[in-house]
């Protein structure tokens, strides 16, 4: 008579041949073997598609957040500006520019004395430097803001936690801002708004990017300051229909909360960000996500590491596991930059460059006041007239690379600045002379739209919004200096945007070209990576 099988035999006649696969933590179901380990960039290039849909809808989400930057920044052109004026009594001459020398009374703002900061607050004549103030204020802010916040969005908020704190910050004292009850209050606002403001587009470009393909990446990046011009220009319209200065901060404030609300929350964290902050499972998700969103299929056994640390073996995956559930996140701030003889060079020569861009592009752009014609049709204009230098940089970046198009487009810039400088301001020179400030914003707008996208690929993942937060602060001293530049008027103006132009040029020389080059994770992983080329 056969024996009864025991208890234990048969559960093992009954269990599955081959186990079921074991679930991550962040979702879903791991391999049982790592087959591959790839950094994002190969993950991308190899398995998720480099621009597909899922880039296309995140890229074009996220730089929405430029036009608020746009609305923010320059709605001080507008509510700053000094109304026209007329005369109401006898002894009042209109044949002056200025109210300053005629009798008070004798005469009133066109539009009343609430159409502009200026006409309410008297901000004229001997407190004409208050408008100066408030501006160089704003640019304040941005300052401490870009450092700030780039350092946050490197550690522990990350890319979109940063965002949207900015955004929020921005909605809320431009809100404020419209009910300041005398004008250092709304310097006060003014600056607390440059503060947040200086981290929106910083954010927002790293996190659009990020998840682009290294082939893919640069025209992405210089596509981004399309929505800042356009931002811009929509801005011009609004403020056609709101005349008011402070209905026109409560409208251009509104667009930050609809971003919170409606664009923000289908905006996924940067996987890199994840990644190195030890948060494997979660990069991986979203790179799954990333491969589905574009129709393409990631498999199993493949999995994120990073740049220093990718090899191609096979491991069990609860062997993987327990080492990325131990692993520490890896961090770095600007200090790690200063310590590392590869990116200290770089930081020192692209602040300086910033800087010098600032000037100038900020410089050019505040002569358009000096046109005398619409104000609302002069901002539109340039606005248009910078979209044709994002096109032709971003056409040309991937073929002439990074550096060549850094150096061309300064050097444009600074001679035609120069030689606006030498040109007469009288009869038909100074239709020349105001060609020649087209050109040189045009060249510079190119330089500005690049100079994000070459910034971000100088330096790793660990220390990239350090790195162009300290080159926004640098951009944000030269627009704090600019105006100072343009009021000495003439000649000089032109002269100084000139030689900025031509110095930056020449450093541009001493960057590396990054042009199809890995878009590093860690500083030993750039260390080796540049040492082996």
């Amino acid at each position: 008579m056969p024996n009864k099988p025991s208890s234990s035999a048969s559960a093992d006649l009954y269990s599955p041949l081959i186990p079921p696969p074991a679930k991550s933590p962040a979702g879903g179901y791991e391999p049982t073997t790592i087959s591959e380990k790839l950094c994002i960039d190969d993950m991308l290039r190899k398995y998720c598609g480099e621009f597909g849909y899922w880039q296309l809808r995140h890229f074009v989400l996220t730089s929405l957040a430029w036009a608020l930057e746009a609305f923010h920044t320059m709605v001080m052109i507008f509510a700053d500006r000094e109304p026209e004026w007329r005369c109401v009594e006898q002894g009042c001459s209109t044949g002056g520019k200025s109210v300053c020398g005629i009798e008070p009374g004798s005469w009133v703002w066109i539009g009343g004395a609430g159409s502009s900061t200026v006409s309410e607050w008297g901000l004229v004549c001997g407190e004409k430097y208050k408008v100066g103030l408030v501006q160089a204020l704003f640019f304040c802010g941005c300052m401490f803001g870009a450092g700030t916040f780039g350092h946050l969005s490197d550690s522990k908020l990350g890319r979109k936690g940063s965002l949207t704190v900015v955004c929020i910050l921005n909605a809320v004292f431009g809100f404020l801002t419209a009910f300041s009850p005398n004008y250092w209050t709304y310097a006060l606002l003014r600056l607390l708004t440059g503060f947040s403001t200086g981290g929106v587009g910083l954010c927002a470009f790293v996190l659009a990017t990020e998840p682009v393909g290294p082939t893919k990446r640069g025209v992405a990046g210089m596509s981004t300051f399309y929505f800042f011009s356009g931002g811009i220009a929509i801005l011009s319209g609004v403020a056609y229909i709101f005349q008011s200065w402070r209905s026109l901060y409560i409208a251009s404030s509104i667009p930050s909360f609809l971003f919170l609300v409606t664009v923000l929350p289908f905006i996924s964290e940067s996987p890199r960000w994840y990644l190195v902050r030890g948060k494997v499972s979660h990069a991986m998700k979203i790179m799954r996500d990333i491969a589905k969103g574009n129709k393409k299929e990631l498999p199993g056994g493949v999995t994120l590491a990073l740049d220093d640390e990718a090899i191609d073996n096979t491991q069990t995956i609860k062997a993987e596991l327990e080492a990325l559930q131990t692993k520490e996140p890896i961090t770095g701030s600007v200090i790690d930059v200063f310590k590392s003889p590869v990116t200290r060079l770089r930081l020192f020569i692209t602040v300086a460059i910033s800087f010098m861009c600032s000037v100038v592009y900020y410089g050019l752009s505040l002569n358009v006041v000096n046109l005398e014609t619409n104000l609302y049709i002069n901002v539109l204009v340039n606005a248009v007239a910078e979209m044709p230098a994002f096109l032709l940089t971003a056409v040309l970046l991937d073929k002439f690379g990074r550096k060549p198009l850094g150096i061309g487009t300064q050097l444009f810039s600074g001679f035609f600045c120069v030689l606006g400088s030498v040109l007469r301001g009288h009869g038909m020179w100074k239709v020349v002379r105001m060609v020649c400030g087209v050109l040189g914003i045009f060249g510079m707008a190119g330089t500005y739209n690049l100079l994000f996208i070459y910034t971000m690929e100088l330096f790793p993942t660990v220390v990239r919004n350090a790195a162009l937060g300290c080159a926004a602060q640098a951009g944000q001293m030269g627009a704090i200096l600019a105006p100072f530049v343009v009021v000495l008027g003439g000649g000089f103006p032109f002269a100084v945007f000139g030689v900025c132009g031509i110095v930056g040029g020449a450093l541009t020389f001493y960057l590396p070209e990054t042009l199809h080059q890995p878009l590093y994770d860690t500083m030993a992983g750039m260390e080796d990576g540049e040492s082996a080329i």
